[in-house]
C-alpha cells in the first residue's frame, strides 16, 4: 500500500523496531460477526490464505522476530496467537508456535505470548497446553446475552453467549486464573453500556478493552439520531462514569490511555496517542501485513508484500506505509495537528482516517467528534494535568478486592503484582522528580524521553536499585550520588536509541548504566557519554548492539526461564542495598552454576508452589547475588526501597534456593502494599515477639515474618507431600521443618489478630493469612517432630514494652 499524504522527514529516521507481533495461525472462524473487519469489510484477502500455518512459517516467523530482538536488544516482545479463530488451528499447532519461540529468542529477551479468541472451543486441554508455555488469554466477549448476541453468532444464528461463559469459568479456575489476560468488547450503542459494564465485570476480568467498531468515511458508523451528535462518546462517558465510582475495579484500556496521555505519557493503545506504531502481522502464508484494523479501508490495504522467507522486519518497517503510522504528529492532517486534544486523541486510529480520494488516511477519524466530546470530558473529570510528564503522578488501578484476597493468602497473581509494579514505578518517578534541580541536564533529557521514549524510560526507572539511589540522595545519606541521574539519562536514551550528549560519573574506573551493565574506562571524575541509534561511546571506547562482553564492557547478564527472565545483578554499584554485602561480578562457572540453579529452583517453584509462580515471574525482575555467610548458613535478603530485587548467596541446592526467591519476594510484596495501604496503627510502639526470633519485633517487622513464612510453610508442606510415608533423614527433616514452620506462622498470625493495632484492611489481611495457614496445619508429620517442636517452643508474652 501506498503511503498517503505528503512525504515526511521522518522518512529518512531510522526504523522503530516492532516489538509487538500479531501471528496468524488459521484464517477461517467457527463464528459469523456481522462487524468482524476480516471477513465483512473491504479487504477480501483471507480468501486466499492456506486455512491453517505451517511448521515451515512458524520456524521462519520465529527467526525473523528472535533476529529482530537481536538486532534491536529488545528486552522483551509481544507475541499473541490470531486468526480467524486461533483455536480451529488446534493443539498441536499452537504448541509448535510456542516451542518455536522459545527456542529461537535470544537470551535476555522475554516472551509475552498470548492467544485472542472467541473462546467457544476454549478447553482444559488447550488451556494445560497454555499453562505449560504460559500463554495468556484474551477472550472477545461483548457484554450480557442480549448485547453479544447483536453480532456474535454462529452461520446459522444460534447464540455463542453460554459458551463463552462456559470458557470463561474453566479459565478462571485458580489453576488457570493465571492464564487469564481480559476481555475485548466491540461498542454497539444500541446495547445498554451499564448493562455491558456489568457484564463484563461480573467476570473478574484482569482488563478490559472497549473497541470503537471498525468504520471509515466511506462506511461511517452507525450514528442514531435519537442518541445525539456523538453517541460513542456517551457510551464510553456513561461506563467511566460508573467505572469511577465504583473505583475503579478493573483496568480499561482506553481508559487508562486517556488519562497516561493526558499528563504526557504514553498510550496503552494504537488507537489514542502518539506512540509510533510498533505492531506487525504474519499471516497465514508466512506474509507480512500491516495492522488487521487496515482491512476496513479498501482490498489490499494492509498488504506490505513482504513474506518471512525472503525480508527481515527491518525491511517491512521500512515500508512507506509503516513509514507513515510511525510518524506520529507530523502524520496527520492539518486539522488534527491544531487540535487540542491531539496528544491524546492522536488522530484516532489509523484505518478509521480513511476516505477514498486524494486524501486516504490524510483525514481526521470519522470518530473524530466522539473522540474530542471523550478526551475533554475525562480531562474535565480528572483534574488538570502535571506540567512535567516525569513528575506526573501514575494513573494506575489499585489493587481489588480479589486481588488484595490473593496477597493475604500469601499469592498474587500476574495481574495482581504488575498492578503492585505499576505503583512503584509511580513512587521511583515521584522519587526521582524529587532530584531534577541536582542535574538539570539529565532532567531534561529525562523529560524529553518521557514524550520520545516513555517505555524505555520505565525500563530503566522500574529497575530495582533507582529507587534505593533516590532514597538515600533523599535521606542525604554519606556518599549519595546525585550524579545516578545522569545514569538513569543515558541508560534510558542508550535504550531508546536516541542521541544524546551528556557527563556521567566514573566510579571506580567505570561508568554504570542502569539494566544495561558497566562500561570499564579508568580514572575517576566524570566521562562524557555520546548515544547514537546503535550504542554508545566513552573516552574513544565503542560500545554496539552486538559489542560482545569483556574486560571492558560488562552487560548486566540475564537468565531466561519459561515464562521468567531474570537479571542477575552484579554491576550496579546501588545494588548494596540489602544488609549482606553483595558479590563481585560473577566469573564464568559461578554465572553458570546460577543459572543451572535458577533453572532448577524455577522448575520446582512451578511445580511445588503454583500460587507463587505467576506473581513472582511477573514482579521479581533481579536476583543480586550475594557473598556467603558464615558456613552453614543460607543469606538472603530484600530491601523495602527496592521493588523488583532480592539479594541472594547461592545455597547448595535448588530447593533451598526455590525457598529463599519465595521467601524473600512475599517481603518484597508485602512491602509494596505497605507502601500504598495503612495495614496497622504506626502509633503502636510495642515490641511482639516472632517465634522464629530471639529478639522481639515492632509490629510492621512481625506482621513482614508472618507474610514471608506462609511461603516457607508451603514450601515444606510440599516438600512433606513429596516424601509421603518414606523414611530417612530428608523426609524426617521435612516433617520437622513444616511443623516448626506452621506453628511458628499460626502463633504470630494470632499474635498479629489480638494486637488491637490492625486498621480494617489489616485485620482483612490478617484473616487470609490465617485461612491460607490452617489446612497445613492437619498434614501429618508424626509424633517425633510434633514433639520437637513443643519442647523447643516457649510461651513469652505477645507484646512487651
Amino acid at each position: 500500500m501506498a503511503a498517503s499524504g505528503s512525504p515526511h522527514d521522518a522518512a529518512a529516521a531510522p526504523v522503530v523496531p516492532f516489538s509487538q507481533f500479531v501471528v496468524k495461525v488459521h484464517s477461517r472462524c467457527d463464528l459469523a460477526c456481522d462487524h468482524c473487519y476480516v471477513y465483512e469489510h473491504a479487504d477480501t484477502s483471507w480468501r486466499g490464505k492456506p486455512k491453517v500455518v505451517t511448521g515451515e512459517v512458524l520456524t521462519r516467523t520465529a527467526d525473523r522476530i528472535a533476529e529482530h530482538a537481536r538486532t534491536h536488544t529488545l528486552p522483551a516482545v509481544h507475541v499473541v496467537l490470531h486468526g480467524g479463530e486461533p483455536l480451529l488451528a488446534g493443539p498441536a499447532v499452537l504448541r509448535r508456535a510456542a516451542e518455536e519461540l522459545h527456542r529461537a529468542l535470544p537470551e535476555g529477551c522475554a516472551l509475552d505470548l498470548r492467544i485472542h479468541t472467541n473462546a467457544v472451543l476454549l478447553s482444559t486441554a488447550f488451556l494445560d497446553l497454555f499453562a505449560e508455555y504460559g500463554i495468556k488469554v484474551g477472550v472477545s466477549l461483548d457484554g450480557d446475552r442480549a448485547a453479544n448476541d447483536r453480532h456474535r453468532r454462529f452461520a446459522d444464528g444460534r447464540s455463542s453467549h453460554a459458551k463463552v461463559l462456559k470458557a470463561l469459568d474453566l479459565l478462571r479456575r485458580p489453576e488457570y486464573r493465571h492464564l487469564y489476560a481480559g476481555l475485548l468488547c466491540t461498542i454497539d450503542v444500541e446495547n445498554d453500556p451499564i448493562a455491558v459494564y456489568e457484564a463484563l465485570t461480573a467476570l473478574a476480568p484482569p482488563r478490559i478493552d472497549f473497541l470503537l467498531p471498525h468504520a471509515t468515511w466511506d462506511t461511517p458508523p452507525p450514528r442514531p439520531e435519537r442518541l445525539g451528535p456523538h453517541p460513542y462518546a456517551d457510551w464510553l462517558l456513561a461506563v467511566h462514569e460508573r467505572w469511577s465510582a465504583d473505583g475503579r475495579p478493573v483496568p480499561v484500556r482506553t481508559f487508562d490511555s486517556i488519562h497516561r496521555t493526558l499528563r504526557g505519557r504514553s498510550s496503552l493503545t494504537e488507537s489514542l496517542g502518539l506512540d509510533p506504531a510498533d505492531l506487525v502481522v504474519i499471516d497465514t502464508d508466512g506474509s507480512f501485513e500491516q495492522a488487521d484494523s487496515l482491512k476496513t479501508a479498501y482490498d489490499g490495504a494492509p498488504a506490505t508484500g513482504f513474506t518471512v522467507f525472503e525480508h527481515t522486519l527491518d525491511q517491512v518497517a521500512d515500508h512507506p506505509g509503516m513509514r507513515e503510522r510511525q510518524s506520529g504528529l507530523a502524520g496527520l492532517a492539518e486539522q488534527c495537528r491544531g487540535c487540542p486534544v491531539v496528544r491524546s486523541c492522536g488522530g484516532g486510529l489509523y484505518a478509521h482516517r480513511w476516505r477514498t480520494g486524494g486524501s486516504g488516511f490524510a483525514n481526521p477519524s470519522v470518530f473524530c467528534g466522539d473522540l474530542m466530546h471523550l478526551i475533554t470530558t475525562v480531562r474535565d473529570r480528572i483534574g488538570p494535568a502535571a506540567t512535567v510528564p516525569a513528575q506526573a503522578a501514575p494513573v494506575e488501578p489499585d489493587l481489588t478486592a480479589e486481588q488484595f484476597d490473593q496477597l493475604a493468602a500469601g499469592h498474587g497473581d500476574r495481574a495482581t503484582v504488575e498492578a503492585l509494579a505499576a505503583a512503584q514505578l509511580g513512587l521511583t518517578r515521584r522519587m526521582t522528580a524529587a532530584l531534577a534541580d541536582a542535574r538539570p541536564d539529565a532532567w531534561q533529557l529525562l523529560t524529553e524521553l518521557d514524550g520520545r521514549a516513555p517505555h524505555a524510560l520505565d525500563a530503566v526507572l522500574a529497575h530495582p536499585y533507582v529507587r534505593a539511589w533516590a532514597a538515600r540522595c533523599l535521606r542525604g545519606e554519606p556518599g549519595a550520588d546525585l550524579g545516578g541521574l545522569a545514569e538513569l539519562a543515558a541508560a534510558a536514551a542508550i535504550r531508546a536509541g536516541v542521541e544524546a550528549d551528556l557527563p556521567v560519573p566514573v566510579r571506580a574506573g567505570a561508568v554504570h548504566l542502569p539494566t544495561l551493565g558497566r562500561l570499564v574506562v579508568g580514572g575517576a571524575g566524570e566521562a562524557r557519554l555520546t548515544t547514537t541509534a546503535g550504542g554508545f561511546s566513552v573516552r574513544g571506547l565503542q560500545v554496539g548492539r552486538d559489542t560482545p562482553p569483556g574486560a571492558a564492557w560488562q552487560p548486566v547478564r540475564r537468565v531466561a526461564l519459561p515464562g521468567w527472565t531474570v537479571a542477575l545483578e552484579d554491576t550496579d554499584p546501588q545494588r548494596d542495598s540489602h544488609q549482606w554485602p553483595a558479590a563481585d561480578r560473577l566469573p564464568e562457572d559461578e554465572l553458570l552454576g546460577w543459572t543451572g540453579a535458577l533453572r532448577e529452583a524455577w522448575e520446582l517453584i512451578g511445580r511445588d508452589l503454583p500460587g507463587y509462580a505467576p506473581g513472582l515471574a511477573a514482579g521479581l525482575s533481579t536476583v543480586t547475588p550475594l557473598r556467603p555467610g558464615p558456613p552453614g548458613r543460607d543469606v538472603s535478603a530484600a530491601a523495602r526501597q527496592a521493588f523488583g530485587a532480592v539479594g541472594i548467596a547461592r545455597p547448595a541446592t535448588a530447593p533451598i534456593l526455590a525457598l529463599l526467591l519465595v521467601h524473600e519476594f512475599q517481603h518484597v510484596k508485602l512491602g509494596a502494599v505497605l507502601d500504598r495501604h495503612e495495614l496497622y496503627d504506626p502509633a503502636d510502639d510495642r515490641l511482639y515477639h516472632a517465634p522464629w526470633r530471639p529478639d522481639p519485633r515492632p509490629l510492621e517487622g512481625l506482621l513482614q515474618g508472618t507474610y514471608a513464612h506462609l511461603a516457607v510453610t508451603e514450601f515444606w508442606a510440599g516438600r512433606v507431600r513429596a516424601y509421603d510415608g518414606l523414611p530417612g533423614a530428608a523426609a524426617e527433616h521435612a516433617r520437622l521443618q513444616l511443623a516448626r514452620w506452621r506453628a511458628h506462622t499460626a502463633a504470630a498470625v494470632e499474635d498479629l489478630a489480638g494486637s488491637g493495632s490492625l486498621t480494617p484492611l489489616g485485620e482483612r489481611l490478617v484473616a487470609g493469612m490465617r485461612e491460607a495457614v490452617t489446612p497445613w496445619l492437619s498434614v501429618p508429620v508424626g509424633a517425633v517432630a510434633e514433639a520437637a517442636v513443643r519442647d523447643e517452643t516457649a510461651a513469652p508474652p505477645t507484646a512487651v514494652r
